[in-house]
């Protein structure tokens, strides 16, 4: 449980609700990730030091009230038994590696059982499994690691699984694990406080800045299409090597040693687009990052990404992302930058 915060020396964080309480709990599982819940945690803990008061609790939880071994090797106390605890307002499930295995009736029975009682039930991690395994991510969009997710989109068709770092879709809060806890529990804080901490929670943590929902996960393309098309991962290595100056996509045939037309079905096949538009989203997500994390113009920005004048770049931006480069600026700034 929370120890009492020290508060910032800056001005205090006011919650929307005076005396507000929200109750988390985090359930571990066997091989969990200990820097995913770690993350989870300690933003938690930031919360309540820039409000000066404990906004929220929480408690680790296990099957049994025993200390579970993370995927480290390390294990953490206290840990609390799932079924004698307090009614959480939020339930987090967290996962690690060889998830598939941690999977029983026991933990079916009890993450239906929460997801009855508690406004949310999340995941941390590849915690997403477990709850797709139950059956609580039906019609939901969700989120997983991206080294779990073509095999989950196949396990799981009703479940709709993106690749971005975390979604709060209704009453499911998912992320893909790492660092990726952080950045959602600042999203669910802007739920319940009347400033934005992400502020806060950046300069503390040493962030460029706290990701929304709309950053996706850096998913590696042999992850998506498998090691075995090496022409295909070859063209998009060299794509992604030469961003400023970019190649015509008949020079990218010869050094490959594919004629364009095979090249295109390559793309098409495995990526679902052709190669002129994976190329042109790698420029513009290359774009997007320096937008939000560099004080770069967006003239020098255009020029970096490969772009042949602002105007051009401008539209091919907004044509992606459905906002200008200047306006997409300002909506990160506005919602992780200011308070």
């Amino acid at each position: 449980m929370t120890s009492k915060p020290v508060p910032l020396k800056n001005n205090l964080v006011q919650p929307l609700v005076p005396d507000l309480k929200v109750r988390i709990a985090f359930l571990i599982v066997p091989d969990y990730t200990l820097l995913a819940l770690s993350c989870a945690i300690e933003a938690l803990r930031m919360a309540n030091r820039s409000c000066g008061q404990t906004v929220y609790e929480w408690v680790v939880v296990s099957q049994n009230g025993e200390p579970v071994r993370a995927s480290c090797g390390h294990y953490l106390e206290p840990v609390q038994r799932v079924s004698g605890m307090p009614k959480p307002d939020m339930l987090f499930v967290c996962g690690g590696i060889n998830v598939s295995k941690q999977f029983n009736p026991e933990l079916q029975a009890t993450l239906r059982h929460w997801a009855q009682r508690c406004s949310v039930v999340g995941s941390l991690c590849t915690g997403s499994y477990l709850l797709a395994k139950a059956g609580l991510l039906d019609g939901y969009r969700a989120v997983i690691h991206w080294e779990n997710m073509a095999s989950l989109k196949e396990l799981f068709p009703n479940v709709k699984f993106l690749d971005q770092v975390y979604v709060l879709d209704r009453d499911r809060y998912t992320c893909a694990g790492g660092v990726a806890p952080l950045d959602m529990m600042s999203q669910i804080f802007r739920k319940h406080l009347r400033q934005n901490v992400c502020t806060v929670i950046s300069e503390q943590f040493i962030l460029d800045r706290v990701r929304n929902e709309s950053d996706r996960q850096r998913v590696p393309l042999q992850a998506r299409v498998g090691k075995y098309h090496e022409n295909l991962i070859e063209a998009a290595a060299i794509m992604e090597a030469n961003i400023e100056e970019p190649y015509s996509m008949d020079e990218i045939s010869k050094f490959v040693g594919v004629s364009r037309r095979q090249l295109e079905r390559l793309f098409q096949r495995y990526l679902g687009q052709v190669p002129t538009k994976y190329y042109l989203d790698l420029r513009l997500q290359r774009a997007r990052e320096l937008l939000n994390q560099t004080s770069l113009s967006i003239t020098e920005i255009a020029v970096i990404c490969g772009f042949q004048s602002p105007p051009h770049f401008s539209k091919c931006y907004r044509s992606t992302f459905g906002l200008s480069p200047s306006s997409d600026r300002r909506q990160n700034l506005s919602t992780s930058g200011a308070d």
